[in-house]
């Protein structure tokens, strides 16, 4: 059973998701809040595998009780923000924290429930192109390419390989046909990949291949 906790100002919204979420035979809710500080203080008493994380709301938006709940509990419930815009950098910034990936709020019930099974099982949620148009979009606040050490040199090359299909948001399936490679075989580097990087998920690595210079948007 996928526990989930929903995060949103907007009692209708949560509503709504609830009552997707509870139809569901693999997956319940067990908790809501209405802003950040609401959440934390829920999440403090209250077992949760994924948080549908609303980005902007009063008090305490979603960005820092991202940081927040992931700071106090690395290895617990994953994040997923809410954003009603796809194009938003208050989105970017969640992944930056350690949000396992970003909704649009108006998204099919079944997209929000595919997305719930997916951060569950430790995979992201972000699609190329939605990745791509992002990081494309918040361009101007990534750094240049650094001029101090290099945060991927404890990878190898083959593993530099795998970390820039990565970050076009390609899955491993993809990434094995494009290194022909075996799909067991890619998901051992992207798991090296991460644990050398102190990574959370490819969220999180995505976001590092582009700020050490890796890849940049367009490339």
């Amino acid at each position: 059973m996928i526990r989930v906790v929903l995060v949103d100002d907007q009692e209708l919204v949560r509503t709504g998701l609830a009552m997707v979420v509870d139809s569901q035979d693999d997956m319940r809710v067990v908790g809501q809040a209405g802003d950040g500080a609401q959440a934390l203080d829920l999440m403090a008493t209250v077992a949760a595998d994924v948080v549908l994380m609303d980005v902007r709301m009063p008090r305490m938006d979603g960005v820092e009780a991202t940081r927040r709940l992931l700071e106090r509990d690395r290895d617990g419930a994953r994040v997923v923000v809410l954003t009603t815009f796809d194009l938003d950098e208050h989105a970017f910034a969640a992944l930056k924290v350690g949000a396992s990936g970003f909704l649009l709020k108006d998204a099919p019930a079944e997209e929000v429930l595919s997305a719930i099974r997916a951060v569950h099982a430790g995979d992201s949620v972000l699609a190329p192109s939605t990745t791509r148009r992002l990081l494309a979009h918040v361009a101007r606040d990534l750094p240049g390419p650094r001029t101090g050490p290099d945060p991927l040199e404890r990878l190898t090359d083959r593993e530099r390989e795998v970390l820039v299909e990565v970050a076009t948001g390609a899955s491993n399936a993809e990434i094995a046909r494009r290194m022909y490679l075996s799909e067991a075989t890619v998901k051992t580097h992207v798991g090296r990949l991460l644990a050398k990087l102190g990574l959370r998920d490819r969220v999180q690595a995505v976001v590092l291949a582009y700020e050490s210079g890796l890849v940049r948007p367009g490339s």
